[in-house]
């Protein structure tokens, strides 16, 4: 017997780690979580920037991997290429967020 997921959980997970990863860049939430107090918000915010940029590369390979699964002719008749593309972005979703977080506490 086989059990499959819903390909609803998966999107869900790879939109809420969007939606961390673009609140985290654009909306400041970065910035208040790693350079609030302590040392210059100048020097802490460049920092914070260049590691953005870096976990930018991951967030937007993420995106085609998850606008792909849904897009692709291939991916949307077959389960499993469906699932390996949502299954990369969500990877790849996850590394974004780590790439962040570690360089925040890096910049800090």
């Amino acid at each position: 017997m086989r059990f499959g997921i819903s390909p609803i959980i998966p999107t869900v997970a790879s939109f809420l780690l969007a939606a961390l990863w673009g609140l985290s860049v654009f909306a400041g939430w970065g910035l208040e979580a790693f350079c609030a107090g302590g040392e210059t918000a100048q020097g802490c915010s460049q920092r914070l920037d260049s590691v953005s940029s870096v976990s930018g590369l991951f967030a937007v390979a993420a995106a085609c991997c998850t606008v792909a699964a849904w897009l692709m002719p291939a991916a949307r008749s077959d389960p499993r290429v469906f699932s390996r593309f949502m299954g990369v972005g969500v990877v790849l979703w996850i590394a974004a967020e780590g790439v962040l977080f570690l360089g925040g506490m890096l910049a800090r």
